[in-house]
């Protein structure tokens, strides 16, 4: 906005900083403790940022009442072990990382209600595993340049996005997906491809999303190939909130929608 509209234009700009920096509310504080489990295991790519948002999440669970285990050890998933943790988070992951006996226990473990949160290349992985690709939602397509892009936040109820502005403008690496999340899974925010260059799944980009499966539940976010990721205020409640969900410690409408 300008010439007789620059207060106005920077009032906006103000609230819309504080809707992205809002503090986390002191609920996720007095959660139950509970156990997490950050795998980042991979067999493609390898994220530099990986390291960041293991910080992160162990920063979040120092604040918000939740034990963090990272490891890059397929060996952990075992049905004993993976019985300790209310959500495993898949931070970064790429290419093939079970094994079927691994695979299987993971299977149980979701089954038996366990929690699953998939940062960015979690749907860069397991492209031959059925289940992991229902579970994570859509798998990876292409992405064009590291760009600002505005995020369309459709569900501001959602622990994940309650705390966005309805148009949520960050720099990351934008995937599109060989699918479109929105018939198997409730959308909480999609990109608009008219902000950004290089998108190609049009008018409905599905971005981060919830859902529940084969007994657990199930939350991803595109967001997370950069390092400054890690370090914005709002993506790293975006990613509290997607663990409190998948962790059972909050309710959430994650009923697929059918376009």
């Amino acid at each position: 906005m300008r010439h007789l509209r620059p207060a106005l234009g920077a009032a906006t700009a103000v609230l819309a900083t504080l809707a992205c920096t809002t503090p986390v509310t002191p609920t996720a504080a007095t959660d139950v403790p509970y156990d997490v489990l950050v795998f980042a295991k991979t067999a493609g790519f390898l994220h530099d940022s990986i390291p960041a948002g293991i910080q992160a999440i162990r920063d979040l669970g120092a604040a918000n009442n939740f034990t963090v285990t990272a490891t890059e050890d397929a060996a952990q998933f075992t049905a004993d072990n993976l019985a300790r943790y209310e959500a495993v988070v898949f931070l970064n992951t790429t290419g093939d990382v079970l094994d079927p006996t691994r695979q299987d226990a993971f299977e149980s473990y979701i089954g038996a209600g366990g929690g699953f949160v998939g940062v960015h290349s979690a749907a860069d992985t397991e492209y031959d595993w059925p289940f992991y690709g229902n579970l994570v939602g859509a798998w990876f397509a292409s992405h064009p340049a590291v760009q600002p892009a505005t995020i369309t936040v459709e569900d501001r109820t959602h622990p994940a996005t309650a705390h966005l502005p309805a148009a949520w403008l960050r720099t990351d690496e934008w995937y599109d997906y060989r699918t479109n999340a929105r018939t198997t899974a409730h959308v909480l925010a999609s990109l608009d491809e008219s902000s950004y260059s290089g998108g190609s799944m049009g008018r409905d980009h599905p971005h981060a999303w919830c859902k529940s499966y084969a007994g657990g539940r199930a939350f991803y976010t595109g967001g997370g190939h950069t390092r400054a990721s890690y370090t914005e205020a709002a993506f790293r409640a975006h990613l509290l909130g997607g663990i409190r969900y998948a962790a059972g410690r909050t309710k959430a409408d994650c009923r697929p929608e059918t376009g």
